[in-house]
């Protein structure tokens, strides 16, 4: 495995909030402590996970502000910068940019279902607009659209502050096509904690993940035995980790995964912001359930 830009295993965090919905930012300092204590190389803030959606401007800079702080040059920090309107992404990009981040997680404009002339030209606007390190957002489930792998490497090929993907399709003959066409430098991240095994096997390098806010260990272990050579250990691990993986996306993400940081870290991350809702008695039934048998809770 080749050396990844931003480390191997970034945690898309979750964002704690108070009882009345506000932000808990102290919280949100200390998980981020918690969070490079228990496996994270680096923190993905104010993404999906981090219900960046349901937050205001204000919101966002003094958050990113309080974790930069915090973190204080101890690991990597990416901003989740991505929006549907360009203008508003760049806008976005340097307000994060001034908080101080490492660099920037830009999704796929959703809902618009831009062309790919469309995708190029919205990173390549972001990237002439910035001098961070810039990571390519592909989730179709969420944008429906899919960024095809040539467009990727036209934008690798043309800025070379677009320095990675997060490869979140499902998609393991998609991702082997974006290392065959993609410089040797540039970084495969798997968006997906269930399929970071197989995707290591066609060329991703890390791991962008919703699963470390809770158990990073076990997939640095994983992505260690395979980068070792012990396929079988990589496996066995995976048999473990893939239940874990899914118990998180039992309900719409973020719901699953604040309910478990707050079991399993101690740190209350509070409930999702609307149109999210808390998470159901049925589903975190299953969800105790796959905690307790991965000796995380009791």
């Amino acid at each position: 495995m080749k050396k990844p830009y931003f480390g191997r295993l970034l945690t898309a965090m979750v964002t704690p909030f108070n009882a009345d919905g506000s932000i808990n930012y102290e919280a949100g300092a200390d998980f981020a402590d918690w969070l490079l204590a228990n496996g994270s190389d680096g923190l993905v803030v104010e993404g999906s996970t981090g219900e960046a959606a349901t937050m205001d401007m204000d919101e966002k800079i003094k958050f990113m502000q309080n974790i930069v702080a915090r973190v204080n040059g101890r690991a990597k920090i990416v901003a989740g910068a991505g929006t549907n309107c360009t203008a508003s992404t760049i806008d976005l990009v340097k307000k994060m940019e001034a908080c101080g981040v490492d660099g920037v997680l830009v999704v796929g404009p959703y809902y618009n279902k831009p062309t790919q002339e469309g995708y190029y030209q919205h990173f390549a606007a972001v990237a002439k607009a910035t001098k961070l390190p810039i990571i390519v957002y592909n989730v179709p489930g969420r944008t429906g659209g899919n960024i095809a792998p040539e467009t990727v490497a036209r934008l690798a090929a043309d800025f070379s502050n677009i320095v990675a993907i997060k490869e979140a399709a499902g998609n393991v003959a998609q991702t082997a096509e974006l290392y065959r066409v993609l410089p040797e430098n540039f970084s495969i991240y798997s968006g997906d904690d269930g399929l970071i095994l197989p995707f290591l096997s066609v060329g991703a390098c890390g791991l962008i993940s919703v699963l470390a806010n809770v158990n990073g260990n076990i997939l640095q272990q994983l992505m260690q035995a395979y980068s070792e050579g012990r396929v079988k250990d990589a496996a066995d691990l995976n048999k473990v980790m893939v239940p874990l993986a899914k118990a998180m996306f039992i309900e719409s993400n973020p719901i699953p995964i604040k309910a478990a940081v707050t079991k399993v870290t101690g740190i209350e991350a509070g409930a999702p912001r609307l149109p999210l809702t808390p998470i159901s008695a049925a589903a975190e039934a299953k969800l105790d359930a796959a905690l307790k048998a991965a000796g995380m809770i009791k």
